[in-house]
């Protein structure tokens, strides 16, 4: 299928120096997001038709400070009146997840917006202003990493903050002695921003990864199976070493990276199948070019570790989405005697005729950004990487086919229009 072209370009405009909440109305006034063509007697409707799929699902990877790019991707979707029926996510994916399902529709992108206010700073004050208007992307990388290694001396604020004495200096078996950080500071910030009973009235399916520390085994806290709490998203989020393992009902748990970064499994693999468009929101990039440096391979590491094999995940499920649709069309032919027989009724539920559209949005780095890129907790980088989901997202949703149900033998969609246009 041939390939489309698109614009990467992101250049500065006046829009890009208003304030957020300005700059927000006015790019949406001047590139509006793709609407469905209108039913009839809903012409003159300012909201548009459900896409044709039974399911909307939102999937958001972990990736620390890169996480406003997620915001800025679920800002557009909304604008776009597209509302998950179902979201989960992994790390900072979780935590996003949770200001989303937790909160009525009109509020999202402002309590997305009150966090990562919250967990940013200006840190270096004045100075770093002015050098951030500094031309090339050497000044810009020199106040990136001043910025990371000042959220290594002292944490974020309203998220982590540095353990003093130091670990080592804990008695073995405790807390303490087990992170570089405390992250005690999330829960309250949790408590001010989502409403956990929202997320539990099961107003969309709420899904969040973490790892079983003793078994190393992936698990998810679903709101079909588990009544949710900051602890389970504290939990999704304590990355290792650095953050302590969250304890729940006498068992300690990770952050779902560890294990898998990408929730794309847990909604395909889950039951019942349903026609589901997916948006995956990615903040690592499996692609990239050979390192060339000890740093630069410290950030290659990284990319290919934290994305998870996304896209050949996607090709394991295409596969097996064929597998399925064969398998169903199969049972159709079958005659009675053997549509009836213990084999059949064995392998019936293993096939299916559902259809997805999997839409990767995934966070392409600068230049200047580096392997602390997931802990360079500035201002300015999280407008940066909110205003790169907002646009990705913009520039996808302008494809039609997007929205559109497959019409392959396979049915399943996938897209990078970012980068590759439909696969």
């Amino acid at each position: 299928m041939a390939k489309t072209a698109f614009d990467h370009s992101q250049q500065a405009s006046a829009i890009d120096l208003m304030p957020p909440i300005d700059r927000r109305r006015a790019r949406a006034a001047e590139h509006p997001p793709r609407r469905l063509s209108p039913t009839a007697g809903d012409v003159a409707s300012e909201t548009c038709p459900r896409p044709p799929f039974e399911c909307i699902a939102l999937l958001l990877q972990g990736g620390g400070a890169l996480g406003a790019y997620q915001a800025g991707v679920y800002e557009a979707l909304t604008e776009a009146d597209l509302h998950p029926d179902w979201i989960a996510g992994v790390s900072i994916g979780a935590i996003n997840a949770a200001l989303i399902a937790g909160n009525a529709p009109e509020a999202r992108v402002d309590k997305l917006r009150a966090f990562w206010e919250r967990v940013t700073a200006k840190h270096c004050g004045g100075w770093s202003e002015r050098l951030f208007l500094a031309k090339g992307d050497a000044a810009r990388q020199w106040q990136n990493q001043i910025s990371a290694n000042l959220a290594l001396v002292s944490g974020a604020p309203g998220f982590f903050a540095p353990r003093f004495p130091a670990p080592w200096l804990h008695p073995p078996g405790t807390m303490e002695a087990t992170s570089f950080y405390d992250t005690s500071l999330l829960r309250p910030t949790l408590e001010r921003l989502v409403d956990f009973d929202r997320i539990n009235a099961q107003r969309m399916r709420f899904s969040v990864g973490a790892v079983h520390v003793r078994s190393g085994n992936f698990v998810y806290f679903d709101t079909t199976t588990h009544t949710i709490g900051p602890e389970h998203i504290m939990a999704s989020a304590a990355l290792p070493p650095a953050f302590p393992s969250v304890e729940i009902q006498g068992e300690h748990y990770w952050d779902g990276g560890s294990v898998s970064n990408t929730p794309l499994q847990w909604i395909v693999d889950s039951h019942p199948h349903l026609d589901t468009l997916a948006f995956q929101v990615d903040l690592w990039n499996a692609r990239g070019e050979v390192p060339r440096t000890i740093p630069e391979v410290a950030t290659r590491q990284k990319e290919i570790q934290y994305s998870s094999r996304t896209r050949a995940g996607t090709d394991n499920f295409k596969y097996l989405q064929r597998l399925r649709r064969a398998m169903a069309d199969l049972f159709e032919k079958l005659p009675e005697n053997l549509q009836n027989s213990p084999e059949a009724r064995l392998l019936r539920p293993a096939g299916g005729h559902k259809v997805y559209n999997i839409v990767h949005l995934i966070y392409r780095a600068r230049n200047y950004e580096g392997h602390s890129k997931d802990y360079e907790f500035s201002r300015a980088s999280m407008q940066d990487h909110w205003r790169a989901g907002y646009d990705d997202a913009i520039r996808t949703l302008r494809h039609p086919a997007v929205l559109e149900r497959p019409t392959n033998h396979e049915g399943v969609f996938t897209f990078d229009l970012n980068c590759d246009g439909r696969e």
